[in-house]
């Protein structure tokens, strides 16, 4: 049998169009947050870095990854990308598990303070993604999750707080919790 001739067509792979509209929506992205910045003052402060020094870093490198993944999908798209994983649906009781810990977060972050509500966001997520991948879960796991979250907020309450001067809501007069 002869070899295929270079005129011959590969076998079709996955579809590019989506490639390109996710480029193309980063590329939005930057162009709105450079937008954005333009606004934004740039009296230099600190170290003689304005405000508005962030932002435009941000644009940049969305910019720049933009027009990767816009020159990706003009030379055929992601060539070495694994078919996905996962489910052929989506989850939809996962994804509520995760929802409520954004909205109990958001709904209870000024009565319990930041760390309690931040755990809280963390131990619901994790149970939403646990369980979007078959695992269980029963109270000693959600105990265990809670404090996690409590060990990852609890620094990051103090940091910001304490240290940056950020007015975060605390549980506690003295500014711990």
């Amino acid at each position: 049998m002869p070899p295929p001739s270079p005129l011959q067509s590969s076998p079709p792979g996955p579809p590019v169009w989506p490639q390109w509209l996710v480029g193309a929506g980063v590329l939005a992205v930057a162009a709105t947050l450079a937008w954005g910045a333009t606004g934004i003052p740039s009296q230099a402060g600190y170290a003689g870095v304005g405000p508005d020094f962030l932002p435009w870093v941000v644009a940049a490198a969305l910019a720049g990854l933009g027009l990767w993944l816009l020159a990706e999908a003009a030379t055929g798209g992601l060539r070495q990308l694994p078919p996905p994983s996962g489910a052929a649906r989506g989850d939809w009781g996962s994804l509520a598990w995760v929802v409520a810990g954004v909205l109990a977060n958001a709904a209870l972050i000024e009565r319990i303070g930041f760390v309690l509500a931040c755990a809280l966001c963390f131990a619901l997520a994790a149970r939403g993604l646990r369980r979007s991948e078959g695992q269980g879960g029963g109270v000693r796991r959600a105990a265990l999750d809670l404090a996690i979250g409590i060990v990852i907020a609890a620094p990051v309450y103090w940091l910001f707080a304490r240290l940056l001067g950020v007015n975060l809501p605390a549980l506690t007069g003295t500014g711990w919790l």
